[in-house]
């Protein structure tokens, strides 16, 4: 890893109508649009939908990560996240993201130390804790064959 701190730079392009264009270096281009409930088509990437994408994503890669560094087997990782936006003290903010992961692991794991690596990325997770609202995480451990 190099050294703190990162920067990330994007870049949104639009018109007075249609798409907006995101892009990054070395990143292939992506189009967004407004969410259904804002008006938009619906069959794009939103702002909103791209934030909660964000923190599910960060939790997968966090827990791949403590579970490298814990030597922790497992097979495969599922993470859906609601978020709640809602108008709260005059703005509209995520108020409540609840993760629910579902963590499959082989015979002989231990469960208990799969579950509190979970929750030990939900914790660690740099998206997560540069969010206001409440986070909730149900993880489900499965033993599969």
């Amino acid at each position: 890893m190099t050294p703190y701190p990162h920067h990330y730079k994007v870049a949104s392009t639009a018109g007075p109508e249609g798409d907006v264009v995101l892009s990054s270096n070395g990143l292939e281009p992506m189009r967004s649009a407004p969410p259904v409930e804002f008006d938009g088509p619906g069959n794009l990437w939103s702002p909103e939908s791209l934030l909660v994408a964000a923190l599910a994503d960060c939790f997968v890669l966090t827990f791949r990560a403590i579970a490298r560094a814990s030597k922790l087997p497992w097979v495969s990782l599922h993470c859906e996240i609601e978020g709640t936006l809602e108008r709260d003290a005059g703005v509209s903010r995520f108020t409540v993201f609840d993760l629910d992961a579902r963590l499959g692991v082989p015979a002989g794991t231990d469960v208990e130390a799969a579950r509190r690596a979970m929750h030990k990325a939900e914790q660690g997770c740099l998206i997560s804790n540069s969010l206001s609202g409440r986070r909730q995480l149900t993880a489900s451990v499965d033993i599969v064959a």
